[in-house]
């Protein structure tokens, strides 16, 4: 062939090239908004995720989120594949116990990697037989029967909390940062409660190792990069660069790790430990079944601290911002108080079955989880085959869907036309409407992927609120700057700063 006829020809196969990668993206963008056109959303969100990303990016996803459902209504497309639901009756079809759907990619970007594995884990693994083989041999340790047994140890730690408060702010009148002593407070039980070891951030006053930060720029990096999670491949889940990089783990997953390690050396049983803690319990579930795979054991400890700490941090710390903005809910609580110590008498700390018989606080716990959930974004999952139809709409096979509890939580048609406000009384009407809102819950999630650990945070919850009103006096300071709620990522946070003094 010519050298002419040669240039002609790649110059034409140049042209040809040229023209199908400038079809192709229109063919990708237009296929992305032909499969959801019927669902209404924003414009850009049609054909990219990027408007998604810049909502969390912003700290403020969880009002983009709820504004778009007031505009749109139940269904939201929130980006090419991504339709948000706001229903509270769409709940059980979402997030059903029997044939769950699959949880989306959101879920892998989470999953920690080193040296080229992925470590599996209970709250984020999206397959079903890697989340029965982890559940099944330690689902029954997270009973409400089986942690009110360990009381004692929560006890222990409430009077190192309060001993803490009378020490630094009580005793010198000095202001409290409050909020970062509940987390303080809330890491420290699950450090006893899982190890017999509190992680040490009481007695420090302080973030020992730098675990609170760890996991806060893990969530910022998750939440962001989450929602679009073909990122994450290119540096995290890169196995050639996690080769390249430095074994190792977190300070948090390392505190297990060696709490772990000891407790496995044979002359570790000479030391006082509680032989009932989650650690003792995971290991005689391992020695029960050997099939379990050892990085179980890490994979459960680890988990316990991550999703059992910073979730009631912003449980307790919701309650109190609540009460202290609002001082005839406060004023309320106390007169319950008041009422049951004259009664039939309150411990210190409170116990729980004593909390049990507190309606005023329970409507007050059940408030906090429902306006200020602890999970800020989609718990996303993905349509099954044959496709699904949600709020009267047909779904495709493939589609992520979720719901983002900040919107199901603001329902009016179940929570009522005050849903934007705090209003404990709301808890305390006829019972089928009780139930009708507890229905349409998803502070700790839903379905059969519902938090493990709920129990726990909710045993910390309903002893320490009540046992801390009994001992204290809160004077809140600087309300307007210091309450600015923003999302924190994941979880929504605000700043609490009081002053504490001995209630009389």
């Amino acid at each position: 062939m010519a050298l002419n006829e040669l240039i002609s020809t790649a110059t034409g196969a140049g042209n040809h090239f040229l023209i199908l990668a400038s079809i192709c993206p229109i063919i990708f963008l237009l296929h992305n908004w032909f499969k959801l056109r019927h669902i209404p959303g924003p414009f850009l969100a049609k054909f990219t995720n990027i408007p998604r990303l810049s909502w969390v990016w912003s700290r403020r996803a969880h009002d983009v989120h709820i504004a778009l459902h007031k505009q749109h209504g139940d269904l939201v497309r929130m980006g090419p594949n991504m339709v948000s639901v706001g229903d509270p009756l769409e709940i059980d079809k979402i997030y059903k116990l029997r044939e769950p759907l699959n949880k989306s990619d959101f879920y892998h970007v989470i999953l920690p990697m080193s040296k080229g594995k992925v470590l599996p884990g209970l709250f984020a693994t999206q397959d079903e037989g890697i989340h029965r083989m982890l559940k099944k041999p330690i689902a029954s340790t997270y009973s409400m029967t089986n942690l009110v047994s360990f009381e004692p140890f929560v006890d222990e730690t409430i009077e190192v909390f309060f001993g803490q408060l009378d020490r630094r702010f009580v005793e010198g009148g000095r202001a409290c940062d409050f909020g970062t002593w509940l987390q303080y407070f809330a890491f420290d039980v699950v450090g006893e409660l899982t190890f017999s070891s509190r992680l040490g951030f009481l007695e420090g006053g302080r973030d020992i190792d730098n675990i609170m930060l760890d996991i806060w720029n893990w969530f910022e990096y998750v939440a962001v990069v989450g929602m679009m999670p073909w990122l994450d491949y290119l540096w995290v889940k890169n196995p050639i660069i996690s080769r390249l990089r430095p074994a190792g783990y977190s300070p948090m997953v390392s505190f297990a790790l060696k709490r772990q390690q000891e407790r496995l050396e044979p002359l570790y049983i000479e030391k006082e430990v509680n032989n009932k803690d989650f650690l003792s319990r995971f290991i005689a579930a391992m020695e029960k079944d050997p099939s379990i795979p050892q990085w179980a054991l890490l994979a459960w400890t680890s988990s316990n601290i991550l999703a059992g700490s910073d979730t009631t941090a912003i449980f307790l710390r919701t309650i109190f911002k609540n009460l202290l903005q609002n001082p005839q809910t406060l004023e309320r609580l106390r007169a319950e108080l008041r009422e049951a110590s004259q009664t039939t008498g309150l411990s210190m700390p409170v116990t729980w079955k004593e909390s049990q018989s507190l309606p005023y606080l329970d409507a007050c716990v059940k408030e906090a989880g429902r306006i200020h959930p602890p999970f800020g974004l989609h718990l996303e999952r993905v349509v099954p085959l044959g496709g699904m139809n949600v709020c009267g709409e047909y779904l495709r096979e493939g589609t992520s869907v979720g719901m983002n509890a900040w919107v199901v939580h603001r329902n009016r048609a179940v929570f009522g036309e005050d849903a934007d406000e705090w209003r404990p009384e709301r808890w305390l009407g006829p019972e089928e409407q009780r139930k009708k809102m507890e229905a349409s819950l998803l502070t700790f999630g839903g379905g059969h992927r519902t938090c493990l650990g709920k129990h726990i945070s909710l045993l910390e919850i309903y002893k320490l609120v009540p046992s801390l009103l009994q001992e204290y006096d809160l004077e809140p300071l600087s309300l307007d700057k210091t309450w600015r709620i923003e999302n924190r990522w994941f979880v929504p946070q605000f700043g609490l700063n009081v002053k504490l003094k001995k209630a009389n």
